[in-house]
């Protein structure tokens, strides 16, 4: 037996560079790094929600996004988008995906221009 609930669907670094390129305006990017991280290697599109500021865009973040839109969620490694991910879903959200690797996979497998740290 297993739980379906907790399972996160996940995206690899390529198969978003393949959907981010097809240019849907419909698709919602979340990135969930600090801004210091955004500072160093950010892509294009996605809005900014870091993590350590849960408290400031907490409330309104469920009604500034659409929750049945196709969501991607980003972070260095992957770890805390995986979070962002779980609790977008506890919000109602029923279409969360998670970058695998992130930001930091995708330097190193999609685009070698974006910084790594």
């Amino acid at each position: 037996m297993h739980s379906h609930s907790d399972r996160i669907p996940s995206i690899s670094v390529t198969e978003l560079a393949q959907r981010l390129a097809q240019g849907d305006p419909d698709l919602q990017l979340i990135d969930v790094r600090e801004p210091e991280e955004v500072a160093i290697a950010h892509l294009p599109n996605f809005k900014i929600y870091p993590l350590s500021q849960f408290g400031q865009w907490s409330t309104t973040l469920p009604t500034t996004l659409k929750p049945d839109a196709e969501t991607y969620v980003l972070c260095h490694h992957g770890v805390r988008s995986a979070q962002m991910c779980q609790w977008l879903r506890s919000q109602g959200f029923t279409n969360v995906t998670n970058i695998q690797g992130g930001i930091e996979a995708y330097a190193s497998l999609v685009d070698g221009a974006i910084a790594r740290y």
